[in-house]
This record gives C-alpha cells, sequence and structure tokens, in this order.
C-alpha cells in the first residue's frame, strides 16, 4: 500500500463542518481571491443590514432598547456570518475560481461597449414601436367587428 496522497486528496480543502467554521477567526487562503471575496463580503453585509434596519422599523416595538438592541446584534452577527462565509474552504475556493475566469475574460473597448449599448437600445426601441403599432392595429380591427365597445385611441 502506498503512502503517497493521491492529486485529488491533496486538492481537498480541510473538511470542516460548516458550524465549525463559524467559531474559527483565520483567513482561508488569504491573498487569493481578494476582490470577489471583498465584494461578495460587502453585499452580505449591505443585505444583512439593510434587513436589520427594515426589521427595527416594521415591528415599532415600543422598547427603544428593543428596537434598537435586537437589529444591532443581528447586524453583528450578520458581520460575522458574512466574514466567515467568504472564508469557508468551499466558497472561498468558488470565489477564487471566479477571480480566475473574470481574469481570463476579455473586456469590450469603450467604443465597443458603446456600439453593443446603442444596438441593445435600438432594438429595444423598434420592439416598444412594433408592438404598439400591433396593438393599434388589432385595435382597431375589433372595434370594427364590434367586440370592443370603445374607439380606439
Amino acid at each position: 500500500m502506498s503512502t503517497a496522497k493521491t492529486a485529488k486528496q491533496e486538492k481537498a480543502a480541510p473538511s470542516t463542518s460548516f458550524f465549525g467554521n463559524l467559531l474559527q477567526t483565520g483567513l482561508y487562503k488569504r491573498n487569493q481571491g481578494r476582490i470577489a471575496r471583498q465584494v461578495t463580503f460587502a453585499a452580505a453585509w449591505i443585505l444583512i443590514s439593510l434587513g436589520a434596519w427594515r426589521m427595527s422599523e416594521t415591528y415599532g416595538l415600543s422598547d427603544i432598547h428593543m428596537r434598537l438592541t435586537v437589529p444591532a446584534l443581528l447586524v453583528l452577527f450578520g458581520f460575522w456570518f458574512a466574514y466567515r462565509l467568504v472564508n469557508l474552504p468551499t466558497f472561498a475556493e468558488f470565489l477564487i475560481g471566479v477571480e480566475a475566469e473574470m481574469v481570463k475574460v476579455s473586456w469590450p473597448t469603450r467604443a465597443e461597449l458603446i456600439r453593443g449599448s446603442m444596438v441593445v437600445l435600438f432594438t429595444i426601441f423598434f420592439l416598444a414601436a412594433l408592438l404598439y403599432s400591433y396593438d393599434l392595429f388589432w385595435n382597431t380591427v375589433f372595434w370594427f367587428i364590434g367586440i370592443v365597445p370603445d374607439q380606439p385611441q
């Protein structure tokens, strides 16, 4: 029996339960996938903060201490949860992979972006005008037949 590890075993992230990971403080692969992890952390924390703010406004507890304490505790827990989420080995590996793929993408130049946006805008307005003309046509047809009692506008 060989004691050498297979490539799959070496590549596998350390297995820790999700709740066990919440109690850790270390960073997983600290310098890899930084932008994707920071943006994900910020988005998660903003969502949690907005939810806590909305909760404090909606439930309108009579005691001001409860109205402020419960959402504040939720924001603090959400901050910790988001911090640990982006350092969860499986999720961190995903975000590292996402950032690696984002680097590989060939992004359009400003001129290409403007041309592409103009094509999309022209197509949207053209289709809107076409649908409006179809609507006018069928309103007129149904008015002549007597299905629509009002005169088309």
